[in-house]
């Protein structure tokens, strides 16, 4: 077994109860109001802020620190309308044969269906792929630990940097999504965990009347 290599902890920074307290505060508030949007503008999105949103998720803490994600980020048109037609086929059966009643009850206030517009307007398509193994140089395989949480980690930092840089995203999840490997050339350890759709909100976007739950609702103090 091979000895940790450990270096001294750089670039933490501890504040006093005071800063914390306004920190999180603010944090707070400039979370509060992040909504999923469905209507897109087509304008155009720097690239360069696609990149720092990626680069902080890929800050995300990982099983064994295997980091078993990859972010494929998709701005040509051309691959955008095949991804649309991919997932709208496959959530066309979803609605119309697969879905039972009460999964499209929770669905209806929310206003979905399967017309999937925004993987077209939306500037960007991130998809996030798992990678249920790791590849050496050799092709030799590498186990990875704890990929779903470890992606799921992952995707929550990159929501809140895309929130953070004054933008809008949707995370979509048609099932199956296999189809991506195949549009995007993935190779097999990697599987689609989701597409986030990823710009600036139109000009008319709309959102659902939602609740969310309140702290006593979502956490308990022991």
């Amino acid at each position: 077994m091979k000895r940790p290599k450990l270096i001294p902890l750089s670039g933490y920074t501890k504040f006093s109860v005071t800063d914390m307290r306004r920190r999180s505060q603010q944090f707070l508030s400039q979370m509060r109001p992040r909504r999923t949007v469905r209507q897109f503008s087509d304008q155009p999105v720097p690239r360069d802020v696609i990149e720092n949103c990626v680069r902080t998720a890929g800050t995300a803490p990982s099983g064994a620190n295997m980091q078993p994600w990859h972010f494929v980020v998709v701005s040509d048109r051309a691959v955008k309308r095949e991804i649309r037609e991919a997932a709208e086929l496959e959530e066309s059966r979803f609605y119309h044969e697969l879905a039972p009643p009460e999964w499209l009850d929770a669905l209806a206030p929310l206003g979905t269906d399967e017309d999937k517009p925004f993987l077209e307007i939306a500037p960007y398509l991130i998809v996030i792929m798992a990678q249920s193994y790791g590849l050496r140089e050799n092709d030799e395989k590498t186990k990875h630990y704890y990929v779903a949480e470890s992606v799921g980690i992952s995707t929550g930092f990159l929501i809140a940097s895309i929130h953070n840089a004054g933008l809008v995203s949707l995370t979509h999840t048609p099932s199956p999504m296999d189809f991506l490997n195949k549009i995007l050339c993935r190779p097999p350890n990697e599987r689609p965990f989701l597409i986030l759709a990823v710009g600036y909100p139109a000009e008319d976007a709309v959102v659902p009347v939602i609740r969310r739950k309140q702290l006593q609702e979502i956490a308990t103090f022991v």
